[in-house]
């Protein structure tokens, strides 16, 4: 080859870098709305989203009926007291946000999207509710959290039906002049994306895919293993295995035709736990017994998002190991192991993203960054995220230091003739039914009730005037 070929060759390869890493700018930030019931330093509310350090927030998550309706699924938070709006209000702050909302998630399961995308009426209805949501309540996109097409309940057909069905929502949503975003978050691996869906139709009808590429290993697994490995371990020696990391699940989607630009790479703000079968025996691959202590905020055995595993190595006692060959830490302390990510796993994470042209990155999820900054810096995950797309950082944005919920305003009806559970005004909780309480307002000589119920298990805290969880309300 020539010198001059080579210097041809050296300046296009450049070229085509630069133009990768500009191409990678989205900051796709979900939100899971029942953390505004968790407890202490983790009850974290829309207030407590900045929402300058992402390009797309999506509120997470509604439900869908059988007749392809959305089911609200916590009317209380979503509409009585405002999450909604208050979460579509952040656009006042920053007029460049878009705001989603997120249809699906674990939950959910396959069995009601199978019934209403296998049906053609029940699918248009589903299009139609979904546009009609979005208008009603100011949300600028739409996005399909099914986990997952063919699988959890689900039937073959789904995979073709799913794209029959993205197709339709293309349509409605173009036929209105307005640009409503389509997007949807799908399952990591190669072997899943062949499972569930027809990519090149993703790719077309889609704006934007969520890949979910996180939960790789867990205490399921029966041994350690990390929770997104960029790459795969040492350990790590079959086919299958080596496809549970970061770096193959963007590679195996890739090859099956989505557009790097349409690929946003997700992340973890949360890591994975494990109790060791060994205290001795603490290195990736180690047997365990069982999953993980919970964490005090989210009290989910075998997972602790990123705040709590911070505020654990500020408590000191703990170990923690630079994985370098997958490029993430863990860390361990007598039987137990946590495997995570941290700001500077995720630096790297987004280094390889803008190294391939993704269209951007996505972290699940906000409520469990260090939003209150008792461990340093507030937010330092999406922070590292912006300082690595050489973004600028703004302030914080303060937050009301009440934990009080706000009081709905009841509509005036007659004088109730029997039935009213109020005495006084305020809160009042249900004397058989912890999960259902009441406002009550006086109005002359009588109450005006409003009767609410806590959502999923929780019930009502009369001390903290919110939903919590059983275990610390004196039921």
């Amino acid at each position: 080859m020539s010198s001059l070929v080579k210097i041809l060759a050296l300046i296009a390869a450049a070229a085509f870098v630069a133009q990768a890493e500009a191409a990678t700018d989205k900051i796709v930030c979900y939100f899971g709305s029942w953390s505004t019931y968790r407890n202490g330093n983790g009850k974290f509310s829309v207030e407590n989203i900045n929402p300058h350090l992402c390009t797309h927030l999506i509120y997470t998550f509604v439900g869908i009926n059988g007749d392809g309706s959305i089911n609200i699924l916590d009317r209380w938070n979503e509409i009585d007291l405002g999450a909604m709006r208050r979460f579509n209000d952040l656009k006042k702050q920053n007029p460049k946000l878009k705001t989603l909302i997120a249809i699906g998630g674990w939950n959910e399961g396959s069995l009601i999207f199978t019934k209403v995308v296998s049906n053609d009426r029940l699918m248009e209805n589903f299009a139609n509710s979904a546009l009609l949501f979005m208008q009603e309540h100011g949300f600028d996109g739409f996005d399909l959290d099914w986990e997952y097409p063919a699988r959890r309940g689900g039937a073959a057909t789904d995979k073709v039906n799913f794209s029959k069905m993205l197709k339709l929502f293309r349509k409605k949503f173009d036929e209105t002049g307005k640009k409503y975003l389509l997007t949807a978050a799908v399952a990591g691996t190669g072997t899943a994306a062949d499972l569930s869906y027809e990519v090149p139709a993703l790719n077309e009808y889609l704006d934007f895919v969520n890949l979910m590429a996180y939960d790789f290993h867990g205490s399921y697994d029966g041994v350690t293993g990390q929770n997104a490995p960029l790459y795969p371990s040492n350990v790590d020696l079959s086919l299958e295995a080596k496809e549970r990391c970061v770096q193959a699940s963007v590679e195996a989607w890739l090859a099956r035709g989505l557009s790097p630009e349409k690929l946003v790479l997700g992340m973890g703000v949360y890591g994975r736990t494990f109790t060791l079968s060994n205290q001795a025996n603490n290195r990736v691959g180690a047997p365990v017994s069982n999953a993980g202590h919970q964490g005090p905020y989210t009290m989910e055995a075998g997972m602790m998002g990123y705040n709590e595993i911070c505020e654990k190595i500020l408590q000191g006692g703990w170990t923690e190991v630079w994985d370098e060959k997958q490029q993430v830490p863990y860390m361990y302390k007598g039987d137990q192991w946590v495997g995570y990510d941290n700001p500077k796993s995720i630096h790297i994470k987004v280094d390889y993203a803008k190294s391939l042209g993704l269209g951007g990155l996505m972290i699940w999820s906000v409520e469990t960054d260090d939003f209150k900054g008792i461990c340093g810096s507030k937010n330092p995950i999406q922070k590292e995220i912006n300082s690595a797309l050489d973004k600028s950082i703004p302030e914080e944005p303060e937050v009301p230091s009440t934990t009080q919920t706000p009081k709905p305003e009841p509509q005036p009806t007659q004088p109730p003739t029997t039935g009213t559970k109020c005495s006084q005004e305020g809160y009042m909780r249900d004397p058989t039914n912890c999960a259902v309480f009441y406002y009550c307002k006086k109005n002359g000589s009588y109450f005006i009730q409003s009767e609410f119920k806590c959502a999923g298990n929780l019930v009502f805290d009369l001390d903290k005037l919110v939903c919590n969880y059983p275990s610390l309300v004196n039921c």
